[in-house]
């Protein structure tokens, strides 16, 4: 039997190469995966052009993924930097990369790193709208639009953000609803102004359609995007939010008529008490997509710690439902993230995903911490540092400051409570 995407084969009952990987590397059976794909609570992303693709899903049941964030800028255009940056995003274990180059050779470094990566690969097309014509926003067309997105799947990448949510009547929501931060979104504002200035519709809502037939075409999961995702905690949870993800709701049934595949984006900046109640409209009001989300930041006031407020809000929004989180750097706010604040975004994203597996009870997330609880009461170093998420900082601490008795450490050194309490109870 033949299929056009991921979620017709499984309606099919069809095993994908995709599907065995995630078989492999996942606590799932194969018949909880093909029902999941099937109704569209897990999502597969897989590009037919993405030739060194290892598929991965996100989902219900399903180890919770992390994204990396990369791409070249205007004031910081160097593919080759960037490239090194995608190596060591797949070293440190990001499950995703997405490319948000808005400059310079964009579609040489997409197909590079497409060729590189075996993880999947997302894109916003919008951005690279600009960078590609070098017009004025307003003076795109729809065409152009729609022939980015196209290029954009051709080169393999598995899923695209399109921000189709933000039609005239969520903009309008907008202007009856004072916000401190506006629109905070760049693909959202970049289409804002474009809708403004033309006085039209958001061609991807409008066209919804067209978009459809170039996702099924080529397998590409639409990640519906938050356009009007709240950019500060005063704006979380409000009219215009709720207005636009009541439109995600709708554009995901028209999704999975065709069999097109769907993630739902989502905030942003929540206080810390709103987060339970956001995964459970997503889930609710989007028909149990998976859910994506960035950070949430749970305060607004620590630039140059996001990494850690992320972590805070996403382990907290992961174990309630949240399927996939964005990792955010210490550098959110500020400047494009080097590679030391890449990697502190990683370890900080990968903690809040474990911690939040744990919470759901995925089968074997536990085991990891076992295995690390019991080299500790072992006061086994070596098999400390193997089970380590970020062996190289836990070894450079431990050998930073060497104790007399080699078999403790400089904290507690002969008062180690592990090695007394073995004395006496593991005699």
């Amino acid at each position: 039997m033949t299929y056009a995407t991921q979620m017709e084969a499984a309606r099919k009952g069809i095993i994908t190469p995709q599907m065995k990987d995630v078989l492999a590397d996942e606590p799932i059976s194969e018949e909880r995966l093909l029902a999941g794909l099937a109704n569209g609570t897990i999502a597969l992303p897989a590009n037919k052009n993405h030739t060194s693709l290892h598929g991965a899903a996100v989902g219900a049941g399903l180890r919770t993924k992390v994204n990396v964030n990369l791409g070249v800028s205007e004031d910081c255009c160097n593919v080759e930097n960037e490239l090194d940056k995608v190596r060591k995003a797949l070293e440190w274990k990001g499950d995703a990369i997405m490319d948000l180059s808005t400059y310079g050779a964009t579609q040489k470094f997409r197909r590079r790193t497409i060729e590189i990566s075996p993880a999947m690969i997302g894109t916003v097309p919008m951005y690279d709208a600009v960078a590609r014509y070098g017009k004025n926003i307003e003076a795109l067309t729809i065409d152009d639009i729609f022939e980015v997105v196209e290029t954009h799947a051709q080169d393999g990448v598995d899923f695209l953000t399109i921000h189709a949510g933000l039609n005239t009547a969520a903009v309008e929501c907008v202007k009856r609803n004072k916000r401190l931060t506006n629109v905070v979104s760049r693909g959202g504002s970049l289409l804002l102004y474009w809708m403004d200035k033309n006085n039209a519709e958001n061609p991807f809502y409008e066209h919804f359609d067209r978009l459809l037939e170039i996702c099924r075409r080529y397998d590409v999961t639409l990640s519906l995007g938050d356009g009007l995702r709240p950019g500060s905690l005063h704006d979380a949870t409000d009219a215009p939010q709720i207005q636009e993800l009541l439109t995600l709701g709708e554009l995901t049934k028209e999704c999975w008529k065709q069999d097109v595949q769907v993630i739902i984006e989502g905030p942003g900046h929540m206080p810390l008490n709103e987060v339970v109640a956001n995964v459970q409209l997503e889930k609710k009001l989007c028909h149990g997509a998976p859910f994506y989300v960035l950070g949430p930041l749970v305060t607004d006031v620590a630039p140059g710690y996001d990494h850690i407020t992320s972590a805070i809000g996403g382990a907290l929004a992961a174990s309630y439902g949240v399927d996939f989180l964005c990792y955010v750097t210490p550098a959110e706010h500020l400047r494009l993230p080097d590679m030391d604040d890449m990697k502190e975004g990683i370890i900080a994203t990968r903690i809040a995903a474990h911690a939040a597996d744990i919470a759901k009870g995925l089968p074997g997330a536990i085991d990891w911490d076992n295995a690390m609880s019991d080299a500790r009461n072992k006061l086994d170093w070596e098999k400390m540092m193997e089970l380590a998420m970020d062996g190289e900082k836990a070894r450079r601490y431990r050998e930073s400051s060497q104790p007399i008795d080699k078999e403790v450490c400089t904290m507690c050194g002969d008062l180690c409570a592990v090695k007394r309490s073995r004395a006496i109870l593991e005699k």
